[in-house]
């Protein structure tokens, strides 16, 4: 028997496909305030809570502000673009969908009576419209517990999301939750938290390579890697 008894999962990217569509979200909600992003730069903030990241572009490639124009309601505004345009993607987008494997995975995890909670960046409206496309709202998809940036004190890197989840499915230790995220911030996020186990999978924003540099315990390619991983964990 396995000593893992709760496995968070990001979503975008992890459990739920994006061919670039967060990142070109943020890059059209800068551009209508004059500021252009490289995409590069933008996938480096990817995983963290939105209006965090939108401050740290902000900083970076307008750390003057346009005149008249108040800081805090300049990063509001865009934060507000940012969430309106994935609203509407993940509404309308046809091609929306699980990454494979991830359902048959949690359906494996529920079988040896692991619990699934799903943590995310994305604010909770964002969050809502991808689980109900997906049927994976108001537990249909035998999730237990989904927690947003923007329900909890700190995003992350913070390990708050994390420590909420653990209060309120009834996990008390950390060494027994697995954490999996295709980001910088999922992996620090899984440090801070102090879990068993951390695992970067390749099917989101960041390589291997780029993976590599944060010395998850595990950086695999699919989900259907990861089920090996809790058994032996």
């Amino acid at each position: 028997m396995n000593n893992i008894q709760l496995v968070v999962f990001d979503i975008a990217g992890t459990t739920v496909s994006d061919n670039g569509q967060v990142a070109d979200a943020f890059i059209d909600a800068f551009r209508t305030t004059g500021v252009e992003l490289p995409v590069e730069e933008v996938q480096k903030v990817m995983g963290f809570r939105k209006i965090d990241a939108v401050r740290l572009l902000l900083d970076k490639f307008s750390p003057d502000n346009p005149s008249g124009v108040d800081r805090e309601s300049l990063i509001t505004e865009i934060h507000d673009r940012f969430i309106h345009g994935m609203i509407s993607f993940y509404r309308q987008d046809p091609d929306l969908k699980p990454l494979p494997y991830a359902e048959k995975l949690f359906s494996r995890l529920r079988e040896k009576g692991v619990k699934i909670a799903l943590n995310t960046g994305f604010t909770r409206a964002i969050t809502d419209a991808i689980l109900q496309r997906l049927h994976w709202d108001n537990g249909t998809g035998g999730i237990d517990k989904v927690i947003c940036s923007d329900e909890v004190p700190q995003g992350r890197p913070a390990p708050d999301m994390i420590h909420r989840l653990m209060s309120e499915l009834g996990v008390a230790s950390a060494a027994s939750v697995l954490k999996v995220g295709d980001t910088e911030v999922d992996v620090e996020e899984g440090r801070n938290a102090g879990c068993g186990v951390v695992v970067s999978v390749t099917t989101g924003a960041y390589t291997r390579a780029q993976l590599e540099q944060y010395r998850p315990d595990f950086i695999i390619d699919s989900l259907e890697e990861l089920m090996p991983i809790i058994d032996n964990a």
